[in-house]
């Protein structure tokens, strides 16, 4: 159309419209080769058209004009053909838009162009590639070269390799050829990934057979050694890339072949690596440090004594593929049997996850994203799935025994160890990852995987076009290509993990069938490649559950299978099948329980999730097994409110008369509350604000539920009279509403005279109230503690329980200091009397907001004690950088700056006057006393800290401060933070060390140096 139009309005036809970026050079270059004039391309258009679909029709036209220039005499021939041959037009064009070292070989052989085109019948299996290379090098005979009997070259040295390499790479352009064609011409037929791989690794084993028939030559000997080429790795998988290492490993047939073998070798590996590619003999026997050359025997003898899991790992794709082959299918028998038992070793699943983890941080941080082989969601991702699956199953299925990871990955899902979808979704990625492999490598034909800069958009247009994406309305080819690998590498990433075995019912459920019953043997594999640690442990939980003939174990024997694949996906299956045990013992005569679990899928999954990660969810449990009821229903589970919850405790407290009774069962509410919110919390389905006022309201009804409950069994003693009435005083995270899961309750307790009785009377009726809550509430349980920490009372421990309005104010005015009004910043009126609550904090006032603000004395002093506290109070052998509530940037840091900030200015700005670190940090901002910047840094490292602290508490079922050092804890800390399972732990740490660091240097910067 733009052609048309040009001629129409008169102008000058443009070459942009076919993609060059300098048009005036590329109507040059297709003037020189007769295909534009002014009037345009005339009946070169179909020419122009192919050069446009290239990958880069800059290079594609520069190639071609190489190619002119270098024979001159060709030229009409090749413009002839590309005219009505559109095979070849595709052909060739494909590869010269995309290959600068196929260019380079084009225009120094000329001639090759013609073995593109349509009627050309160039070789394509083994034996003809073969022959091909032997032609170039004079061998002949219809032996295997490198035996008795079998072709010598009679080329040698340089002149051999100079033949080979050329010969080599105008096959290698046959097989890029076809693979290519169809870009520039779409009606060509594609070959398929699989198709360019078999041929690869074809075209890799002639090559070394080409090289071995010149090394029998170059070595001179009379008599061959029985010698065999073993094939290991993407050759031996038939998986071969355009570039690529090959990896091989030598067998002699006895001791006596074994000196001779070892030259003969030696020389073939200086023959092919000039020739072909670079031959990598490490994975023999003991690396670099072991012989070259061993018998079969002194193979077998390593692998038996020696051998470590990856050297069975990377036996998994021997292949003879040249030399002696009865001799290579000997040694073939003999060590795969061992690649099949090497499950059974100790530690075999850790030793193959962390070969998979030393290979991956390996990986240089800034490249990471782009590896394409080595990175995460990338093409090693796959393949270290696929070969533990095949290493754990393979000894009983002989159908997964395939050294092709494609091959392998199909069988996986058609014998449902891996679930169809999830193996469709692997061969997928693969093969699109390989393929972009492909076609990075062809450019210069030199190893990579690395994936072009994300911001490189003419590198990214070039390998987008040519994997097959092109540009529209809605994105550029570039665009799409980095879409779709990230697409691919996400869901590698997340599939590599799953390393299950859905029909697990039999096995590990030992529910026999007619047609199979797996050993228990078999069942512990199988668990093991789920990722439990201890197998044989889990099937004594399992046989457990599973064991009699009632409908319950029947029950049970149908959930497991389900269950034992979710809680493998947790950060902790052996403790999480545990916890699943004595849960279902403690609810096994509660007949809705194991109902819930079968017909309503959410729950069994949340459940296992929650119990591979938590300690503290299955303890509350067994005690509060109501709460899985609202597994199925996520708004009862995340949005009841705090505040109905609180009510509902309080009324219900409200019907016993008998303290301890009343006590239970606000201890039971509490339970179901706590837990709730626990559920909630680990399955993400609430925010921080929501868990931390949640935690503080139900405390608050405990406490007004106690009070109460004290208060009327007191009276009871004094004759039904009450002579006080009592105020509770919020303090610390309860003031702020703040708590996390392991808090104590910080409070004040204030008392009043009521109607005729006197001071005397009322504080000892207020302190007996005080004793009988502490009592109730402090009584041992099960259960998360239930502290009430009065020790920031006025004279602290050597303190009254209990004290006047008045008393507090006097105390305060004559010997507060000023550690004790940055307490009483965070004072709240939560429970008791409430008009005597609020009398109190307004009372405070004045002192906790003072006239002026704070004098630099007090100031001064202020930070000493933070420097005291930062110095004495950290736990012996804490580390400052991770301990979330005294470490650097953690809670106390954070608090502390606020607190300095209200006292100094809440006396003037009203809106500091809060007990919420958060709404005080934000306050600040809205006043000028913080930048928005080091508000926001401020609250999000609270905030860390904070779901931090409550991490460790869910996941450990007992408080702490310090990030925990244990790996499997890091990982379910990690997981209780929403983190996916494929990020390392060390990725977290960071994240928490990063937050902290940041709010440490505004924490010194602001409350140390203001």
């Amino acid at each position: 159309m733009a052609n048309s139009s040009s001629s129409r309005s008169g102008s000058v036809p443009s070459t942009a419209r076919y993609g060059f970026s300098d048009a005036e050079r590329a109507a040059d270059q297709l003037r020189r080769a007769g295909w534009w004039s002014e009037r345009g391309p005339g009946e070169a258009e179909p020419i122009l058209a192919a050069l446009s679909r290239t990958p880069d029709p800059d290079l594609a036209l520069h190639s071609l004009e190489r190619m002119r220039e270098a024979s001159p005499d060709e030229w009409d021939a090749l413009a002839t053909a590309l005219a009505q041959d559109v095979g070849l037009r595709g052909r060739l064009f494909g590869v010269l838009g995309q290959s600068t070292a196929f260019a380079d070989h084009l225009a120094a052989h000329p001639g090759d162009w013609a073995r593109l085109a349509s009627d050309a019948t160039p070789p394509e299996t083994v034996d003809e590639w073969t022959a091909a290379l032997l032609t170039a090098v004079g061998a002949e005979g219809d032996g295997e070269p490198g035996t008795e009997g079998g072709p010598v070259a009679k080329l040698q040295g340089q002149e051999a390799v100079r033949e080979l390499r050329a010969t080599y790479r105008a096959l290698l352009l046959d097989v890029a050829a076809r693979d290519l064609g169809n870009i520039a011409e779409p009606g060509l037929s594609p070959l398929s990934y699989d198709e360019v791989a078999d041929m690869l690794s074809d075209l890799a084993v002639s090559a070394l057979k080409a090289a071995l028939a010149v090394a029998v030559a170059e070595a001179g000997i009379d008599e061959i050694p029985r010698l065999s080429v073993i094939a290991m790795g993407k050759c031996g998988g038939r998986e071969l890339n355009y570039v690529s290492d090959v990896d091989v490993v030598f067998v002699a047939d006895s001791e006596a072949d074994v000196a001779v073998g070892t030259r003969l070798a030696s020389l073939m590996m200086r023959i092919v690596g000039p020739a072909f590619f670079e031959i990598d003999a490490n994975l023999r026997p003991e690396g670099k440090a072991g012989a070259l050359v061993r018998t079969l025997d002194g193979h077998l003898s390593y692998y038996r004594r020696w051998a470590r899991t990856w050297e069975f790992q990377a036996l998994l794709k021997a292949r003879p593929v040249a030399g002696d082959a009865e001799l290579g299918l000997r040694y073939l028998e003999a060590v795969r049997p061992m690649v099949w038992t090497a499950a059974e070793r100790d530690d075999f699943v850790p030793d193959v996850r962390s070969m998979r983890r030393r290979v991956e941080d390996h990986v240089p941080l800034d490249l990471a994203e782009r590896e394409l082989k080595l990175g995460r969601g990338g093409l090693r991702d796959v393949e270290f799935a696929v070969q533990l699956l095949q290493m754990v199953h393979g000894r009983s299925d002989e159908s997964l025994r395939s050294s092709s990871t494609l091959e392998a990955l199909r069988a996986l899902g058609d014998g449902g160890y891996v679930g169809r979808a999830d193996a469709a979704d692997l061969i997928d990625s693969y093969r699109f990852l390989r393929t972009v492999e492909h076609r990075l490598q062809l450019r210069q034909l030199r190893r990579t995987h690395l994936f072009p800069e994300f911001d490189d958009a003419d590198a990214l247009a070039v390998l987008g076009r040519a994997v097959g994406f092109r540009s529209s309305g809605r994105n550029t080819a570039a665009q799409a290509l980095v879409a779709e690998f990230r697409r691919h590498a996400k869901r590698v990433r997340r599939l590599h993990e799953k390393l299950f075995y859905r029909p697990l019912l039999e096995a590990v459920a030992k529910v026999p069938t007619e047609a199979m019953r797996l050993t228990t043997s078999a069942a512990a594999e199988r668990l093991a490649a789920l990722g439990y640690t201890s197998p044989q442990g889990a099937l004594r939980h399992i046989g457990a559950l599973t064991s009699g003939v009632s409908r319950r174990a029947s029950i049970q024997g149908a959930l497991l299978p389900v269950l034992l694949d979710l809680l493998g996906n947790t950060p902790d299956p052996d403790g999480g099948l545990l916890s699943y045990r004595k849960v279902s013992e403690a609810l096994a005569e509660t007949p809705w329980y194991l109902r819930l679990l079968r017909d309503e899928g959410v729950v069994a999954e949340r459940l296992a999730q929650l119990l591979g990660t938590s300690k503290l969810v299955p303890e509350l449990l067994i005690r509060a097994p109501e709460v899985l009821r609202l597994l199925a229903d996520t708004p009862a589970l995340a949005e009841r409110g705090s505040h109905e919850a609180a009510i509902s405790l309080r009324s219900t407290v409200g019907r016993y008369a008998d303290p301890q009774r009343a006590a239970a069962a606000a201890r039971s509410l509490r339970r179901h509350e706590l837990l709730r919110i626990a559920c909630a919390d680990l399955l993400g389905l609430v925010e921080l604000d929501t868990v931390c006022r949640g935690l503080s309201n139900i405390w608050v009804a405990v406490l007004e539920s106690a009070l109460d409950v004290s208060v009327r069994d007191t009276a009871s003693k004094w004759d039904g009279e009450v002579p006080a009435r009592i105020a509770v005083i919020g303090m610390g995270r309860l003031g702020g509403a703040e708590l996390g899961y392991g808090s104590d309750a910080d409070v004040l307790f204030v008392c009043e005279a009521i109607g005729q009785a006197d001071e005397a009377t009322a504080l000892k009726f207020a302190s007996t109230v005080v004793e009988r809550v502490r009592t109730l509430l402090g009584a041992p349980s099960q259960d998360p503690p239930l502290e009430v920490d009065i020790d920031l009372r006025p004279e602290g421990k050597q303190g009254p329980l209990v004290r006047t309005l008045e008393s507090y104010i006097s105390y305060y005015q004559r010997w507060g200091e000023a550690w004790e009004f940055q307490a009483l910043l965070r004072a709240r009126a939560v429970a008791g009397d409430p008009d005597l609550g609020e009398r109190f904090c307004r009372a405070i006032d004045p002192i906790r907001y003072p006239e002026g603000g704070l004098d630099e004395t007090k100031a001064r002093e202020i930070r000493r004690i933070k420097a005291r506290v930062d110095a004495e109070r950290l736990p012996r052998g804490a580390d400052p950088a991770t301990h979330t509530k005294l470490g650097r940037g953690g809670l106390a840091d954070v608090e502390w700056t606020v607190q300095l900030l209200q006292l100094q200015h809440a006396h003037e700005t009203p809106q500091l006057r809060t007990t919420s670190t958060l709404d005080g940090l934000r306050a600040a901002a809205e006043a000028g006393l913080l930048t928005e910047s080091d508000a926001q840094e401020l609250i999000d490292a609270w905030m860390l800290a904070t779901r931090f602290r409550n991490a460790v508490m869910l996941v450990r079922g007992k408080p702490g401060d310090q990030l925990p050092k244990h790996v499997q804890e890091r990982v379910a800390v990690a997981a209780a933070l929403g983190y996916s399972a494929e990020v390392d732990t060390g990725e977290v740490v960071d994240d928490y060390l990063r937050v902290t660091r940041h709010a440490r240097a505004i924490v010194e910067r602001i409350f140390y140096e203001a």
